[in-house]
């Protein structure tokens, strides 16, 4: 009986680990969607309190598929009628798990990052249709198009937006042993130049646009991010606008 007992609790905990290996949980402050500190959102009703505002980014690895959600600190709307349950909101989840990668992000968001946790792939969980995403992603992203990635299907309910790629294609190993950097961005149908479905930082806020950065594109067009926003704040634009330094950023173990 005590052998029986036994080898019960041993399968219990290796159930138990066997449950846990592959999920990832990140939480982040409320009360931080300003970007390098001084942004602020578009004048538009659509874009509430707290819509771009991380509070909580985790990965469940289902098997052959990988879950991917994000929490916002306020509740999700469809105002545009997009479909899934959100409009406004475009996550963009960097996973470094391979050696090299990119440095550079997509186009619109304005960082860099560190060559110590260049990024490998990135998932993109937006309200425009996959097709919409693999479009843009094609046409802007150059040598890191097929490195990002789109669900099927997003969704958005309550605070949380989520969605689910194959896990062949995010890479090989244990998702729990990658590094991890999660932005916040707002959905744009009708993107500026080479951006990829992301929406503008200017100097003031207006209807659509954010404000506290620059009429350029010198600064970063991120409003939230897991970690120190102090990495945000490290970019320089020459006199004329153009970029002198971008933002540079890492990635991070959960």
């Amino acid at each position: 009986m005590r052998k029986l007992l036994t080898v019960s609790v041993i399968l219990v905990l290796f159930l138990a680990q066997a449950a846990l290996a592959g999920d990832v949980k990140f939480s982040d402050p409320k009360g931080d969607d300003f970007g390098p500190g001084e942004y602020v959102y578009p004048t538009d009703a659509v874009y509430e309190a707290g819509s771009f505002d991380l509070t909580k980014f985790e990965l469940e690895d289902k098997g052959d598929n990988v879950d991917f959600s994000a929490t916002l600190a306020s509740k999700l709307d469809d105002p545009w009628r997009m479909g899934g349950g959100f409009s406004v909101q475009m996550i963009f989840v960097f996973i470094d798990n391979a050696e090299g990668g990119f440095t550079t992000s997509p186009p619109g968001l304005n960082v860099e990052f560190d060559e110590s946790t260049a990024w490998d792939v990135c998932v993109v969980l937006s309200p425009q249709p996959m097709s919409r995403v693999r479009q843009e992603a094609d046409a802007k992203g150059g040598a890191m198009a097929s490195s990002i990635l789109a669900p099927v299907r997003v969704k958005g309910k309550r605070s949380t937006i989520s969605g689910a790629v194959p896990k062949a294609d995010l890479g090989e190993g244990d998702p729990a042993t990658w590094k991890y950097q999660v932005l916040v961005q707002s959905n744009e149908g009708f993107p500026s130049g080479g951006d990829m479905l992301t929406r503008k930082v200017n100097e003031f806020e207006g209807q659509h646009r954010f404000g506290g950065g620059t009429d350029f594109d010198c600064d970063p067009h991120v409003m939230d991010m897991l970690g120190d926003h102090a990495q945000l704040k490290a970019y320089e634009c020459n006199e004329d606008g153009t970029t002198k330094k971008l933002a540079v950023i890492k990635l991070i173990k959960p």
